[in-house]
Parts: structure tokens; C-alpha cells; sequence
């Protein structure tokens, strides 16, 4: 896993870490000291922080708000 990677991971789950439970929490803690201290995550490691990310982090889809903000001929004719 490369250092881009493990930073992505590491700002999605910062705004999230006053909901882990207390084993999450100390499991966080440990990853990110070794992110700080630019050590790679092993395999395990990773896995726990993926897990982490898909149970907390939610990629919602962005609604499309345009049609509420284009002019119609009708407005424009007045």
C-alpha cells in the first residue's frame, strides 16, 4: 500500500473518531502513530483500517441541484 493510500484512509476517518468504540479507538490510535512515524501498514493491519473505513465512511452520491437554479423562458420573457 502506498503512503497516498494510507493518507486517504486516515483523512476520511478523522472527522469519525469520537464515534469508534474503545477497541477502534486504541486500534486507531496505533495506526495513525505509525502513519505519523511514515511506517507502512502490514496486511493486517490494513485490512482493520479498510474495515474501519467501510463501516464508518459512507460515499453518499451528490444530488443534482442545477434544475433548481436554470431560468425557464417563461422568467426570462417577463
Amino acid at each position: 500500500m502506498s503512503t497516498r493510500e494510507q493518507t486517504k484512509y486516515f483523512e476520511s476517518l478523522k472527522r469519525f473518531e469520537n464515534k469508534f468504540s474503545d477497541k477502534e479507538s486504541s486500534e486507531y490510535k496505533m495506526f495513525k502513530k505509525r502513519h505519523i512515524d511514515e511506517e507502512d501498514l502490514d496486511k493486517l493491519s490494513l485490512e482493520k483500517l479498510k474495515a474501519l473505513y467501510n463501516k464508518y465512511y459512507v460515499n453518499r452520491a451528490k444530488k443534482d441541484l442545477s434544475g433548481f437554479f436554470k431560468n425557464s423562458d417563461k422568467n426570462e420573457n417577463i
